[in-house]
Formats: C-alpha cells, structure tokens, sequence
C-alpha cells in the first residue's frame, strides 16, 4: 500500500467518524414515533431472549471495509446474484458460475453411478477451485470476484466448439479474462490473463488450489478407496502418492506439467501447457465419511509473468480411464489407468488393450469378448504350454522308475534326489523344462490381475449371473460383522472366484498325478489356490471369469495334447539315452543342484538334532 492510498484510507475514515458523530439524527423516544405502543412492563428477574433486527451497515462502510481488503478491486466484489451458465458437447455437461467465473459443476452424461443416478463427476459442494494473486500486498482470490460474459447456455453440435470469455473489469482498459474452449470430448481450454493490470499485480506468482472431495459412484467404497490417489507429471516424469495411501502428501522442487484426481474409474485434472512452477498435493481418507472416496488437495504455482503477459494456457481434463481417451491428452497422461509395473504393463499396452479393442469392433458382449481372449491368448502360448506338457509326458513315463529310487531308499531325501538326479541326466530330461514356459507365461497371467479391474469397458455391463463385469459377483451376501471373515473374506460370495478356485484345485490335482513332487511341496501346491479364494472374492468378476474360463481351456489343452504325444515314443528316445548317457559326466549346473541338494538335506538334519 503506498503514501496516497493510506492517506486517502485515513481521511474517508475521519470524515466517517465526523459523519456519525454530528450529523446523524438521534432515534426518536418511543413517545414520539406515534400509534400504538406496546407499554407491558417486564419483570426484570425473568429471563427473556430478545430478538433485534439486524443492523443495516451503510454502504460507505461496506466500501471502507471492501476497499481495505481488495483495494482497487472492491468494486467487483459487490454482493450480487450468482448467474449460471451451462454448455453441453457430446459427452459432458459444464455448468460455469459468475462468482469467480469458475467451473462448478461437470456430469459426464455417458455414466451413470451405481445406483443409475446421474454421475457427476464435481461440483460446487464438493469441489472448489481457485486462484489467488497479490495486489499491493493483498491477497485477492477470483472467487470473490463478480465476472460478466456475454454468453449463454448452448449445446455443442458435433465438429462444433465454442469459447467462453468470463471477464471482471474495473474499466475498459483493465480487466481478469477467464477463457474457456469447449469442443467435443472430456477437455475443457482454459486461458487466464491480466490485462492492462501490470502496475496493479505484485510481482509475486499466484497460487492455484483445487480441492476435491471425491464422490462416491461405485457400489464398493474399500476398493473404490484403493484405486484412488494423485497423479502428477513432474518435468515429465509420471508418479502417484499411492493408491492404498490413506495419507500422504508432496512438495514438488521443479516445475509441474499436470496434476489429476485419479479414482478408479474416473479423473479429474489440470494440464499446464507452460508448467506450473511447483506447488505441493496431498490425500487423505475419512473412514467414516461413506459419501466421500478421498479428499484431494493441489496448490500449484503459476507464474505472474505469464498472468500480466499472453496468459495462463492450460485445459481441464472431465472424464474416463479410458486408455484411448487418455493417451491424447497430455504426455504420460494414460498412466491415470493401472496398467501394472514394468513388464506388466507393456504387455498390457501392446498385447491385451490391442485384443481388447479389436474385438470390441465386433461383439458387444463383453462376456464373450473374455471368453475369445482366453482362446487367443491361449493360441499364443500354445508353444510354451506343449513344451511344458512333453515335460510333463516324460515325468509320467518316467514316474515308475521314480517310485522304485524314492521305495529304495526309504525316505532318504539326500539319496532320493541324488538318484532322481541321476536318472534325468541318464534320461536326458532338464528338470526345469517343464518349469520354465510356465514362468514364461505367467507375465500375460498377472498382467490381467491390473487390466480387467481397472477397465472402464466393463463398468456395469452385465454377463451371466454378474450384473457389473468390473465389480464381484455377488450370489449370496449378508450384513451382520463376522469376525475375521469380513476382513478376509468379505460379506459375499462371488461365484467366479468359486468356480476358478474349484477348477484351478482340480488342475493341480491333475498335473500332480504325473508330479515327482513329494512331502510338503505336494501340499504348498494347493495355498494358492485357496489363497485365491480369499484375496479375489472382492475383485473384478471379468477377472475371475477369465481366469475360470482359462482353467477349462487349459484341460482342453492337456486332452488334444495327449492324443497327439505318443509316449511309447518318448520311453524308446529315453531308453536310448540312458545308453547314450551312461558315462556322461555330469553337467556344471547339475553338479551346483545337487550340492545345493546336499547342502539344504545336512542343514534340515542338522536342525533336526537340535
């Protein structure tokens, strides 16, 4: 504030207090107001609430108290009627408020919530966006701002855009100019500027805050809460806080490229196309607030020299985790959808999402659409599956001869494995052939456990008995807390998990008739499976759908592949092996697996002695 303001500031407020001292008449004694007055005495031991009407403050005052608080912009902060503005496009509808000239509502009109009600995405009870710059030392924030626009409420044809200009001007030379470009799609231009105000803006950069208390819009609020966090692109590397962070925050030491309120399905965001110059976000979870998925925060930093200059460019981002709509976007935006780390997620990206999308084009059935995926993906690794069942035809031949070394020497493990050893080199069987296409393939396996719960595609389209592909099938639930079951199980029972558990124990059953495999190892083989039943009650019933459907498949598998492996074939190549083999020296790897061998049985003696 300088010399002339505070001098100007101290004389109108002395001519107020002459003012109001002097001039203003005295309330006239009740006598003299005239008609009938009300004369009951009151008791002055009884306590009585007495109403006053409020007293009007003139508007001198107002203008003393709105000019020290805004100076030179107290003018656009006059109390007047909020008018709404509403442009519809193709997918969304945004409502625009004059106070602050900011965005108050989006409902993305594709969507709906889980109880078919509209689904809006924010607005103005839960979502607040602002900026805030400095005026003479003041904090001036545009939602205390009046802003006029010449535009109404209209509906964007197809091809069409339209652009909004929110403008808050002290006279015609000088003005706040919030633009808004709207065309078809989720993105939202937005343009802020300061014009003719360079002497009037402190050199100090504004601050930009959004926060957001996310709505809830799926049935299930726990995993609704685990796939929500921050998302942000800081000099073009893309990171998160952590969707299964309750609490968590950052401080951004270089510039920012955008920010998004990711949750599972749906995000929210801000793309700075001339960067943000830091800030901070943050998230946090109130476990016993139902109506709310997780309260996100985002002050960020915008240069001044870009709000007095050509403006702010930047766009707002409305809409799906689709992995179509997101990738063109922004840079790194597409990693608003979880497509798993490394390896999982190029698969994800070039092998699954290319099927997926393929087959979307012809069958609306996203059931059947699953179903022809396990087939393809099965096709594919078909090499890799035979490869691990002609290991496994060798074991079965081989399974006699097994017997007769674990018989022989009764128990001995050191023995046992020795001889087992042995007889593979003589056989010439690699004891890892049958496990390593099995590794090989379980890349694709884990890759579906990120891709089906996280694809929008599936979000409420039904198949079966499963009302919503990408939430559990539920044929049976309750409501009383059982201890230890609610937590680990749930409070339902979702058929596919049932029936990929079921089939998944029944080809480990199977595969280990032919196992070598003894003891306690034998057993572990059924954990995860039963694990299973427990960790993806809850999950996405595509998911578990594929992953039963891929068991069927899979003993198909086994049954076309046997009646095409002769294995009186295999026994007479292994005969001559072993003649071939008979005073072959052993290999460096098989001389390592049975010291490691030897190693691992004198350990668990000795541990048995003690």
């Amino acid at each position: 504030m300088d010399r002339n303001q505070i001098f100007g500031l101290v004389l109108m407020l002395v001519l107020l207090t002459v003012y109001f001292q002097f001039f203003v008449e005295e309330p006239a004694p009740p006598e003299a107001l005239g008609g009938n007055q009300d004369t009951t005495l009151v008791d002055p031991q009884v306590n009585t609430n007495v109403i006053t009407e409020p007293v009007e403050v003139p508007d001198s005052v107002k203008s003393a108290e709105a000019y020290a608080q805004f100076g030179v912009f107290a003018p656009l902060t006059l109390e007047q009627e909020e008018k709404t503005l509403t442009i519809d496009n193709d997918v969304i509808s945004i409502q625009f408020g004059s106070k602050g000239g900011q965005i108050k509502e989006v409902e993305l009109k594709e969507f709906k919530t889980f109880d078919q009600k509209p689904l809006i995405l924010v607005n103005d009870e839960s979502s607040n966006i602002d900026v805030a710059f400095r005026h003479s030392g003041r904090r001036i924030s545009l939602n205390n701002l009046n802003f006029a626009t010449n535009s109404t409420s209209k509906t964007i044809t197809e091809g069409d855009s339209t652009t909004i200009i929110f403008t808050a001007a002290l006279d015609e030379n000088r003005s706040i100019q919030q633009i808004y470009t709207i065309k078809n799609g989720y993105e939202i231009g937005y343009n802020l500027k300061a014009v003719g105000m360079s002497n009037l803006i402190d050199p100090q950069d504004l601050e930009f805050n959004w926060l957001d208390k996310l709505r809830k819009v799926e049935q299930d609020l726990p995993q609704a809460r685990n796939k929500t966090t921050v998302v942000f692109s800081e000099q073009g590397d893309v990171d998160d806080l952590g969707s299964r962070s309750n609490n968590e925050d950052k401080t951004f030491e270089q510039s920012v490229d955008w920010v998004s309120f990711s949750q599972k399905f749906f995000t929210s965001g801000i793309i700075a196309n001339t960067k943000f110059k830091g800030g901070s976000i943050s998230q946090s979870t109130d476990e016993a607030d139902t109506t709310t998925v997780k309260t996100m925060t985002a002050k960020l930093i915008l240069p001044v020299n870009d709000f007095v200059g050509t403006g702010f460019d930047g766009k707002f981002f409305f809409g799906p985790n689709n992995f179509k709509v997101l990738k063109d976007v922004a840079p790194g935006f597409r990693e608003n959808v979880d497509l798993g780390w490394s390896i999982l997620k190029i698969i994800n990206r070039f092998l699954i999402i290319e099927i997926f999308q393929f087959l979307e084009r012809f069958i609306s059935s996203y059931g059947l659409i699953i179903f022809i995926m396990v087939i393809f993906i099965k096709l594919l690794l078909s090499p890799l599956t035979y490869k691990s069942h002609m290991s496994m035809a060798k074991m079965r031949v081989l399974k006699p001869e097994l017997d007769e070394i674990k018989e022989a020497n009764d128990g001995d493990m050191q023995k046992t494995q020795a001889a087992t050893m042995e007889l593979y080199k003589k056989a010439g069987i690699n004891p890892l052939s049958g496990c390593i296409p099995m590794v090989l393939q379980m890349p694709v396996l884990f890759s579906m456990f990120y891709f089906f719960p996280n694809s929008i595609e599936l979000r409420q389209e039904g198949f079966l008995w499963a009302h919503d592909l990408s939430t559990y099938d539920a044929i049976f639930s309750w409501t009383a807390e059982i201890p230890l079951l609610s937590s680990f199980y749930g409070n339902h029972v979702s058929l596919f998990t049932l029936l990929m558990t079921a089939s998944t124990i029944l080809y480990t059953w199977s595969n280990s008739q032919v196992s070598s495999v003894t003891g306690p190892m034998k057993t572990m083989q059924y954990v995860m499976p039963i694990m299973f039943l427990f960790f993806l009650n809850s999950y996405s019933s595509g998911l578990t759908f594929y992953y039963f459907v891929s068991n069927i498949v899979s003993f198909g598998q086994i049954a076309l592949f046997r009646k095409f492996v002769d294995e009186g074939k295999i026994r007479a190549i292994m005969e001559e092996n072993k003649k071939k083999n008979a005073n072959k020296k052993k290999s460096k790897f098989q001389s390592r697996l049975e010291e490691a061998m030897k190693a691992s049985e004198q350990a668990r003696k000795e541990k048995k002695k003690k």
